[in-house]
C-alpha cells in the first residue's frame, strides 16, 4: 500500500497492520502495510458429526475430530473409529446421489 491509502484508512479510524522499521538505504523511518487479503475459502461441510465435521474444498477433503481424554483410550478409539465411518458413509451416499 502506499502512504496516501494508508493515511486515509488511519483518518477513517482504522488500524493499519504492518511493519515499523528504519530503512538502511536512507536511515529513514518507514512503515510498510501489510497485505492482508480475506481467505476465500470454497469449503462444503458434506457431514456434521457429533464431535467435528467433514469438509470437501476443491483439492481435499478435511475430516476434524475432537474427543475428550476423559473418556479413557478405548472409548476415545470406538468414538473416533465409529465417526470416521460415519464420514466415510456419507461420502459414499453422496457419490452415489452425485452419480443418478
Amino acid at each position: 500500500m502506499n502512504a496516501i491509502i494508508v493515511m486515509a484508512k488511519l483518518l477513517e479510524g482504522k488500524r493499519v497492520e504492518g511493519v515499523l522499521y528504519i530503512d538502511q538505504d536512507t536511515s529513514k523511518l518507514t512503515f510498510k502495510a501489510y497485505n492482508r487479503q480475506p481467505r476465500d475459502r470454497q469449503e462444503r461441510v458434506v457431514c456434521q458429526l457429533e464431535n467435528g465435521w467433514l469438509k470437501e474444498s476443491p483439492l481435499c477433503y478435511k475430516f476434524y475430530n475432537s474427543v475428550k481424554k476423559s473418556l479413557g483410550r478405548r472409548l476415545v478409539d470406538v468414538v473416533m473409529h465409529r465417526e470416521l465411518n460415519t464420514a466415510m458413509q456419507a461420502l459414499e451416499i453422496e457419490e452415489i446421489l452425485d452419480n443418478v
